[in-house]
């Protein structure tokens, strides 16, 4: 599947119309990651704005290391963003980005989600997902990388979706191109930055927070149940726990880290020991 980068620009050039375009494009047939050459374009002098995409992926990954199935058809893209966070405030990148693309979508009509930490979600199923990578000096965030993946034509498992098979059975099509799609993540992730740049990570969680699916949902912990209440600035799942099965409130909360739990697709409860 060949990517049309002219294509690309026209679409982002709708956007900024007379403004010059804020990012520099760099377009593969297939990578190993599109992170890890974005990593190697930076380290030989490319600065913030650079943008890797890549039709296929053979060694993509997900949060945690986890093996990220890149097959064509899918939209692979990192891009590179200049900040100076605390090294603690890394995870507020993932919210943002992951509140940007939600928001930019839902603009166009593609009711999207939000799954605790990272997950794009459509119909109660996987669209995309986010990894943020970044590089720490003297405490601070000097660069970072965001990499997302949205599956657009291609193959997914039984608990994703795919944005083309999503609109023709919504009998909707104003996404109509891999490029329309490259071009709106694109502005999802920049506005999503931006705003947490000019508003702060308070504004951006509560955003993030209503357009979480998995608010409510009951969660089993050492035999308490614990029902989702929020997700704090580090991106820990926030619980609020009763005892066992009742509905009495212990009044405390439970704080799980991103990458303890799965909370899956489309079941009421998940369990951990």
């Amino acid at each position: 599947m060949e990517f049309n980068q002219q294509l690309l620009v026209d679409a982002l050039k709708v956007e900024y119309q007379h403004q010059q375009i804020p990012f520099s494009l760099h377009i593969f047939d297939s990578l190993p990651s599109t992170n890890q050459t974005l990593w190697q374009l930076l380290s030989q002098g490319e600065k913030p704005g650079t943008v890797v995409i890549a039709t296929q992926q053979t060694a993509g990954k997900g949060q945690w290391g986890r093996q990220w199935l890149s097959n064509p058809g899918g939209l692979y893209l990192s891009l590179g963003i200049g900040c100076e966070l605390p090294a603690s405030a890394s995870y507020h990148l993932t919210i943002a980005t992951a509140w940007g693309i939600t928001t930019q979508l839902r603009k166009l009509g593609i009711t999207l989600g939000i799954k605790w930490p990272n997950d794009l979600i459509l119909d109660g199923c996987k669209l995309g997902g986010i990894l943020t990578e970044t590089k720490v000096n003297q405490g601070l965030i000097s660069q970072a990388v965001i990499g997302v993946g949205i599956n657009w034509q291609n193959s997914v498992p039984e608990t994703g979706i795919n944005l083309e098979f999503w609109q023709n059975s919504h009998n909707f099509h104003y996404v109509n191109h891999l490029e329309i799609l490259a071009a709106q993540v694109l502005l999802g992730i920049q506005s999503g930055i931006d705003y947490l740049k000019r508003e702060g990570i308070n504004i951006i969680l509560s955003g993030y927070l209503d357009l979480l699916t998995n608010m409510g949902d009951h969660v089993y912990v050492n035999n308490l149940l614990g029902t989702v209440v929020g997700v704090t600035q580090e991106g820990n799942l926030q619980l609020q726990m009763t005892n066992d099965d009742s509905t009495s409130d212990l009044g405390t909360d439970f704080l799980i880290k991103p990458g303890q739990i799965s909370l899956g697709y489309q079941k009421p409860s998940t369990k951990i020991r």
